[in-house]
């Protein structure tokens, strides 16, 4: 008995439903950054906490094996680790609070992340806007 699986694409090619979704993405991340601005919470903790980036990072790891072996490959890798390393400059900065004498840098470490994270979403997203892969370590 053999499974029938719909054709390949070319190869590196993503479908044009995986680049609608690495879209959505990086509209949910953004959505979460605005709402950050524009409320009283911070930039990081509104990226890795909202419904919205959680709901990103979800949909990200629910299609990473849609895009594998294509250039939107790299997008996904770029998103997933933007909200893991977000998560662990969050821990940093915790620890830095506990020690009472770095909440100078604790601040300061969230303030540089909020900033980093901004660079990631606009950065990756104006390179899918021009259909490239974004460089993988």
């Amino acid at each position: 008995m053999s499974t029938s699986y719909p054709a390949p694409l070319e190869a590196g090619q993503p479908s044009e439903n995986m680049v609608t979704v690495t879209h959505l993405v990086y509209a949910l991340h953004a959505f979460a950054v605005f709402s950050a601005v524009v409320g009283s919470a911070t930039i990081i903790f509104s990226f890795v906490a909202s419904l919205p980036s959680i709901a990103a990072v979800i949909l990200n790891y629910w299609n990473q094996a849609a895009v594998r072996g294509t250039w939107l490959e790299s997008h996904f890798r770029w998103q997933i680790r933007t909200f893991w390393f977000a998560v662990m400059w969050i821990a940093v900065s915790v620890l830095m609070v506990i020690t009472v004498i770095g909440v100078p840098f604790a601040i300061a470490v969230l303030l540089l992340a909020g900033l980093w994270i901004l660079y990631r979403i606009v950065r990756g997203w104006w390179v899918l806007i021009q259909r490239r892969p974004l460089p993988m370590p």
